[in-house]
């Protein structure tokens, strides 16, 4: 079992290891006393854990209530938001009690966001239960829902108290949903660890070790720019094009591997400028390749940058890009939006 901390304004541990949802309580009474709680979840993770997730606590002293929704894209959204919120309030949840969120990104946002909004902000712990949630989104403090302009367009910054990640969660996964991971794995690697990247790209890695270097990653840039206003855009690598290839495709292709052709678009943009490293964008085709993981996009520059007009990376006419030198180095560069159609490249 690995451990580290995550220091940001709370500070938090988590942990990563296998069989730890066969005795989730002990785990969460680390740092939450027997009290009430709320379980979110989605129907697909509900089935698989849910049941043994609330036994295990209301063995231990827990009074556990739960909420479930549709698994999709299609429920990250006030609406579900506005639901467990009720449900907290129809089962007298108070500031001292907490959430949990038992399961993958979507829905880590929602109930992060959801308590952080709940009585003005309660407790919540991640157990994130796919490799992209459990390496990215369940770290970081970053939480919100889609509305019909764009996605994680709503959305508050909400620490967790603890995360929890059993590594035998991604047993029970889909291939593309673990190599949707896989995809965000990789951009950790062009943006700050070479060796991550190629480990990942020969698929020679150590699960619990790869996952344990993108959260550290992630902590250390969020551990000194938090709120995302400088440093912090660095993960949104690939990012600002992944959120136009989802909602283009109504969201059929999923967040991470929208990441990986947003990676790979961007990477031959600045290769084409003279931006980046020459065979940097083959590289990660290649990874991409490896992990059989779809590489090329059916839309235009003009249909893409139309989603990304609304972009949160935008300010006023300008928006920040995430431009890689090398695999390993990436930085932040600044252009006018009226640029960005030109910028971009799509074979």
């Amino acid at each position: 079992m690995l451990n580290l901390m995550v220091n940001t304004s709370q500070s938090y541990e988590v942990v990563i290891g296998p069989s730890l949802l066969s005795d989730i309580a002990l785990e969460i009474s680390k740092v939450k006393a027997p009290g009430k709680c709320i379980i979110v979840s989605d129907d697909i993770v509900w089935a698989l854990y849910g049941e043994s997730t609330k036994s295990s606590l209301i063995d231990a002293g827990y009074e556990v209530c739960e909420f479930i929704f549709e698994n999709g894209e299609h429920s990250k959204n006030m609406e579900t938001v506005l639901s467990i919120l009720e449900c907290c309030f129809e089962n007298h949840l108070t500031r001292s009690d907490f959430a949990i969120a038992l399961g993958g990104g979507i829905v880590g946002d929602i109930t992060g966001f959801a308590s952080s909004i709940y009585l003005r902000g309660i407790d919540f712990i991640q157990i994130p239960t796919t490799l992209l949630s459990a390496i990215d989104s369940s770290v970081g403090g970053k939480t919100g829902v889609n509305c019909f302009y764009g996605k994680n367009l709503i959305g508050a910054f909400h620490q967790p108290l603890r995360v929890i990640c059993d590594t035998d969660t991604f047993n029970t996964l889909p291939y593309d949903i673990y190599t949707a991971g896989i995809c965000e794995a990789l951009k950790y690697g062009v943006i700050r660890d070479e060796k991550l990247f190629y480990d990942i790209a020969d698929n020679s890695f150590n699960i619990e070790e790869m996952i344990y270097r993108c959260i550290e990653i992630k902590a250390e840039i969020a551990a000194k720019d938090e709120f995302d206003h400088g440093e912090r855009q660095l993960l949104n690598f690939g990012h600002t094009l992944a959120h136009s290839i989802e909602a283009l495709s109504d969201f059929n292709i999923s967040h991470g591997h929208a990441v990986g052709i947003g990676m790979l678009l961007i990477t031959k943009a600045c290769e084409d400028k003279g931006l980046c490293k020459h065979g940097t964008s083959d590289k990660i085709r290649k990874a991409l390749d490896e992990f059989k993981v779809i590489n090329t996009v059916p839309y235009s520059q003009k249909e893409l940058v139309s989603i990304a007009m609304n972009d949160k990376k935008r300010k006023g006419n300008t928006i920040t890009l995430v431009i890689p030198e090398y695999i390993g180095k990436c930085i932040l560069h600044k252009i006018d939006i009226s640029e960005l159609e030109s910028f971009i490249t799509v074979d």
